[in-house]
């Protein structure tokens, strides 16, 4: 397969963002196809692009004949069945994260590509293609700082999105993290507790930030810090203390200013300044994968079914008092 042609679902924030690094910064692919609930969203994405055409069903995407691969970027609540969909059509699927809002989902969605022999559906935890969590996780390998004891894991938006849930803040957003530090440390996290400090007065409705205490099998402990209103900007960090020192992420600023006697750098507004690396590298690898038909590189649907047994064991805490929960992997 000279040329992948792919079909995007979803034309918001994400979506567009996946044409647009597909297009412009991807070899091998071209996309052909863009799906929204909101048509004229769909097209606007899609007039972009030479012959690309747009439509308001996800699943004419799918089905398309001039479409070779699918990336799923809509609504979290729509990842199962679109990507059960892809499946059955036999056709590679890269879906943004989570693989499902929900444990049984993901269980659905692990069992349906079982039954069809194939890993057909890849996974956007795109963490593990940025090149500071890469150069992190080999300096943890090397030994650099010794056996890792803690783990410090922080994420902070400018504001939440309208209708943003408790659940969201660990579904939508921390979920990363439950990839990320299994990934980081090779070993799986066991045991989880929920935390929140008083409410803010940014948001009603949402307990915001949100702290989430995570053990791993090595013995290590992460804490996890989700702060969707943090108001000053777009803030990712993470810093491992071991037994001979310390590892951690830089902020990755390319900007100094130096005004009315003072230096200040700046942090994004979201996600897309700070991981645009990662998501060009993470779509590239998917691509070649699918051109060659090779095993693509990326978290499996597997790997998000284990981040939804964390997800889940969370949500379990936070309604239980912040007690401690087991996590407990479903046989699939």
């Amino acid at each position: 397969m000279s040329v992948v042609r792919v079909g995007v679902i979803g034309a918001g924030n994400m979506g567009a963002d996946h044409v647009n690094t597909l297009h412009r910064h991807v070899s091998g692919a071209v996309v052909t196809m863009v799906a929204d609930i909101d048509e004229e969203r769909a097209a606007a994405v899609a007039g972009a692009l030479p012959g690309a055409r747009a439509t308001g069903d996800p699943y004419a995407v799918i089905a398309d004949p001039e479409v070779d691969a699918v990336v799923v970027a809509s609504h979290d609540t729509t990842h199962a069945d679109l990507s059960v969909a892809a499946v059955r059509a036999a056709k590679p699927v890269l879906c943004e994260k989570p693989l499902a809002p929900t444990l049984s989902e993901c269980v659905r969605v692990v069992r349906e590509e079982r039954r069809a022999g194939k890993e057909l559906i890849s996974l956007g935890f795109m963490r593990r293609f940025d090149p500071a969590y890469v150069e992190l996780k080999e300096s943890l390998a090397a030994g650099v700082c010794g056996a890792p004891l803690l783990l410090h894991c922080v994420s902070r938006g400018v504001a939440s999105a309208p209708g943003a849930t408790d659940e969201f803040s660990i579904t939508g957003s921390a979920i990363h993290e439950f990839d990320t530090v299994p990934w980081l440390l090779d070993s799986p996290v066991t045991e989880v507790s929920w935390h929140a400090p008083r409410a803010t007065t940014a948001v009603t409705g949402l307990r915001d930030p949100q702290l989430m205490l995570l053990r791993t099998a090595d013995g290590a402990l992460t804490t996890v810090e989700v702060f969707l209103n943090a108001g000053y900007g777009y803030d990712i960090r993470c810093e491992v203390a071991g037994e001979r020192g310390t590892l951690a992420l830089t902020n990755p600023a390319r900007l100094v200013t130096d005004s009315a006697r003072a230096r200040s750098l700046g942090y994004p507004a979201d996600w897309r300044p700070r991981f645009a690396d990662a998501y060009r590298l993470e779509l590239q690898a998917w691509i070649d994968a699918v051109a060659t038909g090779s095993p693509a590189p990326l978290a499996t649907a597997h790997d998000g079914l284990v981040a939804g047994a964390v997800a889940e064991a969370v949500i379990a805490s936070m309604k239980n008092g912040g007690r401690t929960v087991t996590v407990q992997v479903p046989e699939v």
